[in-house]
């Protein structure tokens, strides 16, 4: 285990300072936040330190920011759950949406809270409430506050699907006065892939620390009531008998630019129907107006599935979450967002997980290894701007032999790197029981 005979560095303590001087710019941005989106206003305390659980059992804490990472971490915090039914599972989230999801995939075996911010008297307070025996990271949730309160009190801290792209080991190594002595005080780092494996040993981690599981993302299992969902929403949106295209995921900037596509593309495909599902569903309204602007009609899925008016509409727009894999059972061709611009690129696993052909930006370096393996097996184009956007959706379209193959092989590559959940599983295990002697 990690020694806890920790100096605080000097850089710590600036860091520290900067975080206290920010908290009301913190607090007024949750504020603003919370205009557009109510959940952020709810529960701040928790944010704070202020929390209860239930009862005096042993914690086990996991951290995953937002829904992406609770969705993947699922079938994993069950096994862990399973395994020790006399310890209470607390999942923490920083979004509402990672709130949403831990109640729809997990209310029966854990307990939600938010988690703090990195502030030292917020992690500190949050700390004395929970007296977790191990803490456990997803992906990139590194917090140099609480981090070092683990090891002060001697609690193994792991991170579990960890990824760590070139650019980011770049912003890392800028500032290593702070990231070297935290990366030092991880107990274990189990790693998606060998090259995130290499770069976090490039910043100097213990390559003893270190294994490589395969992505969490893979052993997403299928809802039971996907097809009923899938239903509804080709009742509710008028689908029968038409083509669908997804863009998925989308950020600011991107849709535009698909509403360029989709008035190209509807001169070769009249019925073509376009869903787009922005990444932040608050920006429904805002997508409303931009697609009126482009001459579309438009209709909110919300409203449209309570809706009896049976007229069909160009582009609906997806206001609610938990509905992207009905939605890529849907669709005859899906773009996955975040690609097109330089953010890094949304999950492109789930639609391969119902045989949906993948269509994407350039910028797809927080998933790399599995763009590459999706586009190598043909489950997955890159393009590099809205006329090869446009060039690739309609060649797929028009070809259902080519659609078939393509989403066949990216439903075979998804089965075929299953497992990282009982892997992880496995370590992690150990090490709670290692931290309960």
């Amino acid at each position: 285990m990690v020694s806890s005979h920790i100096k605080v560095s000097a850089a710590l303590r600036l860091y520290r300072g900067f975080l206290l001087l920010a908290t009301p710019f913190i607090l007024m941005r949750l504020w603003w936040r919370g205009r557009r989106e109510p959940e952020y206003r709810r529960r701040i305390g928790e944010r704070f330190g202020f929390i209860a659980l239930r009862g005096t059992r042993p914690v086990i804490w996991f951290h995953a920011v937002s829904a992406g990472e609770v969705i993947a971490a699922a079938p994993l915090i069950r096994r862990i759950a399973a395994q020790f039914p006399d310890d209470q599972v607390l999942v923490t989230t920083m979004t509402p949406t990672g709130a949403e999801q831990v109640d729809a995939l997990l209310d029966d075996v854990v307990v939600h809270r938010y988690a703090p911010y990195d502030m030292t008297f917020a992690v500190k307070r949050y700390w004395r409430r929970v007296q977790p025996r191990i803490l456990l990271l997803m992906e990139t949730e590194l917090w140099p506050n609480l981090i070092l309160q683990a090891a002060l009190e001697s609690v193994p801290t792991c991170l579990i699907n960890a990824r760590l792209s070139a650019r980011s080991m770049r912003g890392y190594r800028r500032f290593a006065i702070i990231s070297k002595p935290m990366l030092a005080l991880l107990e274990h780092i189990s790693c998606q892939y060998p090259a995130h494996a290499e770069r976090f040993q490039s910043l100097g981690v213990d390559p003893r620390r270190l294994s490589v599981a395969g992505n969490l993302k893979f052993d997403r299992g299928l809802p039971e009531d996907l097809d009923q969902k899938r239903s509804d929403i080709i009742a509710g949106c008028r689908l029968q008998g038409q083509q669908v295209w997804l863009a998925a995921s989308t950020h600011h900037g991107e849709e535009g630019q698909v509403l360029q596509c989709l008035g190209q593309l509807r001169l070769r495909f009249p019925r073509l129907q376009l869903i787009i599902a922005p990444r932040h569903p608050h920006r429904a309204e805002a997508l409303v107006a931009l697609t009126e602007l482009a001459g579309f009609t438009v209709g909110c899925l919300s409203t449209m599935l309570k809706s009896s008016e049976k007229t069909p509409v160009d582009v609906v727009i997806v206001d609610q979450m938990g509905l992207l894999l009905p939605l890529y059972d849907i669709a005859d061709v899906a773009f996955v967002g975040g690609s097109l611009i330089p953010f890094g690129g949304q999950n492109p696993i789930e639609p391969a997980l119902v045989r949906t052909p993948v269509v994407s930006g350039p910028h797809c370096f927080n998933f790399t290894e599995v763009a590459e393996k999706l586009v190598d097996v043909g489950a997955m184009y890159q393009v590099n701007s809205p006329a090869t956007l446009t060039e690739t959706v309609a060649m797929l379209l028009d070809d259902a032999t080519l659609r078939e193959r393509s989403g066949a092989a990216g439903y075979a590559e998804a089965m075929a790197n299953r497992g990282a959940s009982e892997r992880v599983a496995k370590r992690l295990i150990e090490l709670i029981g290692e931290a309960t002697q």
